[in-house]
């Protein structure tokens, strides 16, 4: 049986899971790359380093977000997000990057095997050697689908 996910449900898609993807336009080309994330009920936050993805959001601040919740191939829930792209700087970057830290450490609890990317130094520092970018995406939509076996 497949059908829409309601609003509850893609909300706890989307406070529960840690990894999506986003889609991203810019000079004729589409790119969609994986990235963990937080959600607080009206943004969800990111980080990175600078790069091609921070680069075409910067040029084209409309992005869609993506996130599957997968049992196996008869059992799953995906949610759909469009957004726009924000970049977060000095006080709201790092509350930003505390919330992503805080969101990270309660779903890795004992999980060793989860990359900090950079994630322990937030540079906001134009000199710095390594720049993170922190940003939010404004959710303006979401939709959910899913797929459940019946026996």
């Amino acid at each position: 049986m497949t059908g829409s996910l309601v609003n509850a449900e893609i909300d706890q898609i989307l406070h529960h899971e840690r990894l999506g993807r986003i889609g991203c336009y810019a000079n004729g080309k589409v790119y969609v790359v994986p990235t963990t994330y937080a959600y607080d009920g009206k943004y969800i936050y990111g980080h990175s380093r600078e790069g091609q993805k921070i680069e075409m959001m910067r040029k084209n601040p409309n992005i869609c977000f993506q996130i599957d919740s997968m049992e196996d191939m008869a059992n799953w829930k995906s949610v759909i997000v469009q957004g726009v792209y924000q970049e977060l700087m000095g006080a709201a970057g790092e509350e930003a990057m505390e919330l992503f830290m805080k969101k990270l450490e309660l779903n890795t609890a004992g999980d060793k095997s989860v990359s900090s990317h950079g994630m322990v130094q937030f540079h906001h520092d134009e000199q710095s050697v390594v720049k993170t970018v922190v940003y939010r995406i404004l959710v303006l939509e979401k939709t959910g689908r899913y797929e459940k076996t019946l026996y």
